[in-house]
């Protein structure tokens, strides 16, 4: 899927140039996108440079996080809700183990871990599949969280953001734990609303009941601020939270009587590896993406959408970050690319680089998760797992633009 549409890009730039040259008679249209195409390749490498540091501290405390032992913490406050919305999985399995710490990791924004998790829990889920080439319930329903999956701490985002030269990376902190939770929620409700799983009973409801007092609590103090408090006020809440939790992680890896400087410098060794491994994918998605922006098509496209926006008496402002919802159910590293050029074009702190950001924050890449965990498991009919993950998606997208009005506009 995604080289047909990387190939599209290409083709549709070639194409609008093609048609600027010889009918509008713009002979510099060519040269134009070539000069895109050269800047977006360098702009790739020094992106990937510019977060080395960045990505070697975090990757260092993650590496903390997963020798002390917090994922397993977090773990035992997941399993009695577990065992609530996957009834066909029996209490003492070990997939209800394999499913908290994959949700765990995701939750800490650990997703070296969660994937392996993610792979473990849906091989011990089939063991318990009566039809072995077809998805269960509880399998879909376990898609459908790690899809619209809550991250506390969305890492990337804020380096990308600090990367691109924002004034407070962490501003979308709020925002982004708002319209996470919105897709998760939707995705929740409507897969058990699909398998008519009951989500009025006591535990359930509790854990229902301090997520939504939750996020009530960030609304109603939120709503209390003036407009140009909102994104300081998120930036300030996001920057203790990422304090806060480097010290608890350290101390917890300390508790343990850990050498956690060790484990620190072993993980961030890790950070130059991954800034390298990401080049070829930035310049692969941002040469094309330069391609669009230089030849016109992006414009043509995003004006077509801003025009029927207005005809229905609808503000435009949050179609610049369009290409970046649309893209993110695809392709992870081509969404990423989407929100980078948008913040670049338009500038990280504003509007549209901001509800980019967001986006990006919301929700997983579906059909990337689709295709790993069904890939792993030898899956061939995914029943309406595909609906619900893209309802869910539909959900943070929705919410990602309502909460960013609410924060930036």
């Amino acid at each position: 899927m995604l080289h047909k549409i990387w190939l599209g890009f290409i083709l549709s730039a070639f194409v609008a140039t093609c048609y600027s040259v010889f009918v509008d008679g713009n002979l510099g249209s060519f040269q134009e996108v070539m000069t895109a195409v050269n800047t977006m390749a360098r702009t790739s490498v020094d992106i990937a440079i510019g977060l080395i540091g960045l990505l070697a501290f975090w990757l260092g405390i993650f590496k903390v996080a997963e020798n002390s032992g917090l994922i397993k913490k977090f773990s035992r406050l997941l399993a009695p809700l577990l065992c609530r919305i996957m009834p066909d999985i029996p209490r003492d399995h070990p997939a209800l183990g394999s499913i908290t710490m994959n949700m765990s990791a995701n939750i800490l924004g650990l997703d070296n871990a969660a994937t392996p998790f993610g792979i473990k829990a849906m091989q011990d889920m089939q063991t318990l599949a009566p039809v072995k080439d077809t998805l269960t319930n509880s399998q879909i329903l376990f898609l459908v969280l790690n899809t619209s999956s809550v991250t506390l701490f969305p890492i990337a985002v804020f380096l990308y953001r600090a990367q691109e030269g924002a004034a407070q990376p962490t501003d979308v902190f709020i925002p982004i734990l708002l319209a996470t939770s919105c897709s998760t929620l939707v995705g929740l409700f409507v897969t058990c609303a699909v398998q008519r799983v009951n989500l009025f009973n006591r535990v359930v409801l509790t854990y229902l009941v301090g997520v939504f007092s939750l996020l009530a609590a960030v609304i109603l103090y939120f709503a209390k601020l003036a407009s140009e408090q909102l994104a300081a006020q998120s930036s300030l809440i996001a920057n203790f939270a990422l304090f806060l939790f480097i010290v608890i992680v350290l101390l917890m890896g300390f508790y343990k009587k850990q050498n956690t400087y060790e484990q620190f410098v072993e993980g961030a060794k890790q950070g130059f590896e991954v800034a390298i491994s990401i080049i070829p994918y930035l310049v692969a998605m941002l040469f094309a993406i330069g391609m669009l922006r230089a030849s016109g098509v992006m414009e043509l496209a995003t004006g077509g959408v801003a025009s029927v926006v207005a005809m229905v008496g609808l503000d435009t402002m949050f179609v610049d970050a369009l290409p970046t919802a649309m893209m993110k159910p695809l392709s992870g590293s081509g969404a990423r690319a989407l929100m980078i050029e948008t913040m670049q074009f338009h500038g990280a702190d504003s509007f549209a680089g901001r509800l980019a950001s967001v986006m990006q924050g919301s929700t997983e890449t579906t059909f990337y998760v689709l295709a790993v965990y069904l890939g792993a498991v030898g899956i061939k009919h995914s029943r309406y797992a595909v609906g619900c993950c893209l309802a869910a998606d539909l959900a943070g997208i929705v919410a990602a633009i309502l909460v960013s009005y609410w924060f930036f506009a």
